[in-house]
């Protein structure tokens, strides 16, 4: 196994006060070309995740040490719950720090921070300091997804969706790895004729379920399948919306029992131990595959494969569904070419390989370094992110609240018969409605 996927010995990022409502101390003029009087390189962040600050605080220690020198990180937490409302406090003072991370609602169009030039447009910075390449295209592409098509979060993580799948399983079975629907379809049925469960999901985490209703709408309708709904130029209760909601549906008996209060880390141990086939999960969950506690089929056993495509379907089977973690974006005001920009640059250049070797996490960054030793699998997940040029979201990226809890809530009852999915369908359509109607 890689020390890469190891757990590292991570360093400390210096830490300021979390409480109170004193801005953060920084004063710099605006414009992407302007001197600034800032002394530190200000960082709020969610103190639940700890990976970026760490990995920014060891690129001070050692590849970006001269920018440390002339504007010292500082960084910092809040718990990820009161984010929001500091962000909005600060940005209601013009005294955002220098980079911050965000909820997604107040970057998209019509947010707080989505319609003016609070924060900065990366694109054009990066460009601007010639370090735009050092981004990986299918990152880009999944930042602007989420945002509205601005570029305005650094993609410090990076995941793509797919079926992770047990392949001593598929191999003594006789499956070749599902390309189509109706492939899956027979590859179930071979798993359940076994004795063994075809997929695992988290009822109680209705996202595991949703995801599947999101991904095959993209596969039947293309990448706005989602987008149509929330702008209104569609319904979940139009035919073809029906139509994905009932194959989901009709997944139903490859489940295995107890699935409505499954819990995320029940179904996870479901795949790991054996007892089901596949589960649809994203790349984050390479670190439990190189858990030795938690994989008890080994990391070699375990594969990733796309979700199908739909026979007749306008999408591709290379659009995987992506995120990119916990927005983090940067100030207008706070940015100046030389000192924020010599930090952009240097994390744009460095971030991607450094993160790898010191916390096993991919990134959207390219590797301008080698990392030697990456295991097989991770190795194949970097070559699909490299090689992926268009990426689409997840159900409830662009919904109401309501709409995705509804969703959410009732993902688990339309896979055991408990709601039809035409009442599925009528009763998420109400969320969306009610939101459009604000």
């Amino acid at each position: 196994m890689s020390t890469a996927h190891r757990a590292p010995k991570r360093r400390s990022a210096t830490a300021i006060a979390a409480l109170g409502v004193t801005a953060l101390a920084l004063t710099a003029c605006a414009g992407n070309g302007g001197a600034s009087s800032a002394t530190s390189f200000d960082y709020l962040a969610a103190v639940e995740n700890s990976i970026v600050r760490d990995e920014l605080t060891a690129l001070g220690d050692g590849a970006c040490a001269a920018n440390e020198k002339a504007l010292p990180l500082k960084v910092e937490t809040l718990p990820q719950a009161d984010v929001l409302q500091r962000v909005t406090l600060l940005a209601s003072q013009n005294a955002l720090p220098t980079t911050f991370t965000a909820p997604t609602a107040p970057l998209r169009p019509g947010g707080t921070l989505g319609d003016d030039d609070t924060v900065l447009d990366l694109e054009d910075t990066l460009t601007e300091l010639g370090v735009m390449d050092d981004i990986l295209p299918s990152a880009v592409a999944t930042v602007k997804n989420i945002y509205g098509d601005r570029f305005v979060s650094m993609p410090y993580q990076y995941n793509v969706e797919g079926f992770f799948y047990n392949k001593t399983m598929f191999t003594d079975l006789g499956i070749a790895v599902p390309q189509t629907w109706d492939e899956l379809l027979d590859a179930a049925d071979t798993v359940q004729a076994s004795g063994k469960s075809a997929f695992t999901v988290s009822g109680a985490q209705g996202w595991t379920i949703t995801r599947y209703i999101s991904t095959y709408l993209f596969r039947l309708l293309g990448p706005d399948a989602m987008n149509d709904i929330a702008s209104g130029d569609a319904k979940l209760t139009d035919p073809e919306y029906v139509e994905a909601i009932t194959a989901v549906a009709d997944l139903g008996k490859y489940f295995g029992a107890g699935i409505t209060t499954m819990d995320m880390q029940t179904a996870t141990s479901e795949f790991f131990t054996g007892n089901a086939a596949m589960m649809y999960n994203g790349t984050w969950m390479l670190a439990d595959v190189y858990n030795t506690e938690l994989n008890q089929i080994g990391e070699d056993a375990v594969g990733f494969m796309p979700f199908p495509t739909v026979e007749g379907g306008k999408g591709s089977i290379d659009q995987y569904p992506a995120n990119t973690g916990a927005a983090t974006s940067f100030s207008t005001k706070g940015y100046d070419e030389e000192k924020v920009g010599g930090w952009l640059s240097c994390i744009a250049e460095n971030y991607g390989s450094s993160v790898l070797k010191n916390q096993g996490v991919i990134s959207g960054f390219k590797l301008n370094e080698e990392v030697t030793d990456v295991p097989a699998l991770t190795a194949e997940v970097q070559g699909i992110m490299a090689d992926t040029d268009e990426t689409v979201t997840w159900f409830e990226t662009f919904l109401p609240e309501k709409a995705g809890v509804d969703a959410q809530t009732n993902a688990a009852p339309l896979l055991t018969g408990g709601i039809s999915p035409e009442d599925f369908a009528a009763l998420v359509q109400a969320g969306v409605d009610a939101g459009l109607k604000k």
